[in-house]
């Protein structure tokens, strides 16, 4: 994965960026303190990692890709970032306050190992804050329509609520708190639904480079047909009906808030 991550690496921070309500959620949900030790956990070219940082937060960055590393580096020179996954960090026990995962538990070796190592590597009562989305939830974006199988490949590789539940509790934590969220129209980070409301931005190639699933699941054939077909319909209005026939309530993404027992 690390592999294929450096490859899509080089256009990856085009259209990826920290969102400014993620960003605050994310401090929200963790709680930090400015003389604690925390971990971006598969931090990507690392813009959640120092915008928490530029609010006074000490934090690691840590990803298996040395392509989105070294990005991070360039934008964030003063901040440690290590190279490494979830299962193997080569922290000390004990050795952190909290933890932060952000749309990378589907890119996980073993999610169970993953967690494991997260609670080693915590103090007594450390939290972890998760952001993701569930096969469930991703069953109801409207972007099904126009790229069923990669979007069927996209929901095979996210963890259910269930095993990442099942996980976290095998490896000693509890689920402190579950808040689902919507995608909002002014989203910055462009990731899979950041399009939710703006179906346009799925047929600029740049925005499309930057997303996992068209990179790494999708079949051009079908990519270039639910093109063709979004762009027909966004000329004649029809998008919408699209979009408004998988209205749902069951959110977008996920975060989830693990404490350490």
């Amino acid at each position: 994965m690390a592999v294929r991550y450096d490859e899509i690496g080089v256009s990856y921070n085009q259209t990826r960026k920290a969102d400014p309500y993620l960003t605050k959620r994310l401090i929200h949900l963790l709680q930090p303190v400015e003389d604690g030790a925390y971990l971006d956990i598969g931090c990507g070219t690392g813009n959640y990692t120092i915008e928490m940082a530029k609010r006074g937060y000490p934090f690691i960055g840590m990803d298996p890709s040395i392509q989105m590393l070294t990005q991070a580096k360039q934008k964030y020179p003063k901040m440690e970032w290590s190279l490494g996954k979830a299962e193997n960090t080569g922290i000390h026990s004990g050795e952190m306050d909290g933890v932060v995962a952000t749309l990378t538990l589907h890119h996980w070796d073993n999610l169970t190992e993953g967690f494991l190592e997260m609670e080693r590597i915590l103090k007594p009562k450390g939290k972890m804050v998760i952001f993701t989305s569930i096969p469930e939830q991703m069953k109801g974006y409207w972007l099904n329509h126009y790229f069923p199988n990669m979007m069927e490949a996209s929901c095979k590789q996210m963890p259910t609520y269930e095993s990442i539940t099942d996980a976290l509790k095998s490896a000693g934590f509890s689920i402190g708190h579950t808040e689902k969220y919507f995608v909002r129209p002014d989203l910055e980070d462009l990731f899979l639904y950041s399009g939710k409301q703006r179906p346009h931005r799925y047929l600029n190639v740049e925005f499309r480079q930057g997303i996992s699933s068209f990179t790494m699941l999708s079949n051009a054939k079908e990519v270039t047909q639910g093109l063709k077909e979004l762009h027909e319909d966004i000329v004649s209005g029809k998008v919408h009906d699209v979009i408004d026939a998988y209205d749902n309530e069951s959110g977008d993404y996920l975060f989830m808030v693990a404490c350490k027992s």
